[in-house]
């Protein structure tokens, strides 16, 4: 099964807890603390693997985890960071974030790679909160949460040469004849219902050809196999358009060819503008002189375009349309236009999270709630055994502005403030 879409969620590993420790050492008198950092997680990358085709792996499973850094220990010994986790891809493999539907990088080459969710910073140990005043501090810090999105995988085929055309043309038999790919090919519509892919060997060169098939009136909005497809065009940089000229099919030759023009432009202006030759296909069933070839070759012509008689099956034809195929590539690579700026996925936006100071106030009914991610972290830091380590917490609120927006909403003495799963009432004197 050929599959060139999936979506996966993908989870990077959380930050190891710093430790909370003091030196118990026999003759050492008022140890000081000791406790160590946590380790980093493991941060989620995605590689591009030129050994891989599909998507395939990703049907089943949907969610990927990389390893949690480990807690900080006694005696400041650091946590063990937490292990990446490698994804791999096809080459060809576009990753979008779903929640922006931002592009966060496109893998055209092997090896390349890009970190997707990075792992949560580790948090400090108490031996950190030492200072003249707090000589032993009974509180450490939390581990960065893990990043946890979403991702889309596109995969788009990288060919240097697409073939394309009404189904049961003859795509497939032109592929099988000029390159080693070995098609189902049959007399009957969408015999190919994935793309595939060959070499074709020229002048002692060779490029990459594709049969781009599923191409039907109506496929740029997704009808038959439609979009499936179409994407798969949008890396080639030379298209063969094959079109029967015998009209076996009872199909005109001239209306085939440009309902499959306008659906090219209609998916795309860019696609729509690549050179294109034109192979007239089953030429054997009819003749060079036959008035309806000569009609049809005459119109492409008028539009700027070459014509090849060609016949796939018993390969007339094939080898003068590779070696055009070859000199329209090598024309398109010196000419190749500047590509758009596309807006791509902001990590370092992502990485910042401005949001994430944030301090939120609400009520639920006469109790005050209070919320915010860097909140979470300080919470998670608490020791709630300890006074200097829950009046942290307070100063954190009020710093933020939380016990301000509190007293405008109408806090007063004795009220119940709900820090997460934490509760206390509100004093002045606190």
């Amino acid at each position: 099964m050929f599959v060139d879409r999936a979506k996966i969620q993908i989870v990077s590993g959380k930050g190891g807890n710093g430790c909370v420790s003091f030196r118990r050492e026999p003759f050492v008198p008022e140890g000081g603390p000791d406790g160590g950092d946590g380790g980093k997680g493991g941060d989620v990358v995605i590689v591009a693997d030129k050994n891989l085709r599909t998507l395939m792996d990703f049907k089943y499973k949907k969610k990927y985890e990389a390893e949690n850094g480990q807690n900080g220990m006694r005696k400041k010994r650091f946590g063990k960071d937490g292990e990446d986790l490698i994804i791999k891809v096809p080459t060809g493999t576009v990753v979008i974030d779903e929640t922006t539907g931002l592009v966060m990088k496109d893998l055209v080459d092997d090896g390349q790679s890009f970190i997707a969710a990075k792992g949560g910073k580790g948090g400090k140990g108490n031996t950190n909160f030492k200072n003249s005043v707090r000589q032993a501090p009974n509180f450490a810090e939390a581990g960065n949460f893990a990043k946890e999105r979403t991702i889309i995988l596109e995969l788009k085929m990288i060919a240097d040469v697409g073939i394309v055309g009404f189904p049961n043309v003859g795509k497939s038999s032109l592929l099988a004849v000029s390159t080693s790919a070995k098609p189902k090919i049959e007399n009957y519509h969408f015999t190919t219902i994935a793309p595939n892919l060959g070499v074709v060997n020229v002048a002692d060169t060779s490029f990459v050809m594709a049969d781009i098939a599923g191409i039907i009136e109506g496929a740029h909005k997704g009808l038959g196999l439609g979009l499936k497809f179409l994407k798969h065009i949008e890396r080639t940089r030379v298209l063969i358009h094959v079109v029967d000229v015998s009209g076996s099919e009872g199909r005109d030759p001239i209306e085939d060819f440009e309902k499959i023009n306008s659906e090219l432009l209609m998916y795309s202006k860019d696609v729509a503008n690549k050179p294109m030759l034109v192979a007239a296909n089953k030429i054997d069933l009819i003749s060079e002189d036959d008035p309806k070839y000569l009609e049809f070759k005459e119109y492409v012509e008028n539009k700027g375009m070459r014509v090849f008689p060609l016949s796939a099956p018993i390969n007339y034809g094939v080898s003068e349309l590779m070696h055009a195929a070859l000199e329209e590539l090598q024309k398109s690579l010196v000419n190749q236009p500047d590509e758009e700026v596309e807006e791509y996925f902001d990590f370092e936006t992502d990485d910042k999270d401005p949001d994430f100071k944030e301090v939120y106030v609400t009520k639920e009914g006469e109790d005050f709630v209070v919320t915010g991610k860097q909140l979470k972290k300080v919470f998670d830091s608490t020791n709630f055994n300890d006074f200097g380590s829950l009046r942290y917490l307070y100063k954190y609120m009020e710093k933020r502005g939380a016990i301000d927006k509190m007293l405008e909403m109408g806090l007063e003495e004795g009220d119940t403030i709900k820090v997460f799963d934490f509760e206390f009432e509100y004093f002045d004197e606190y």
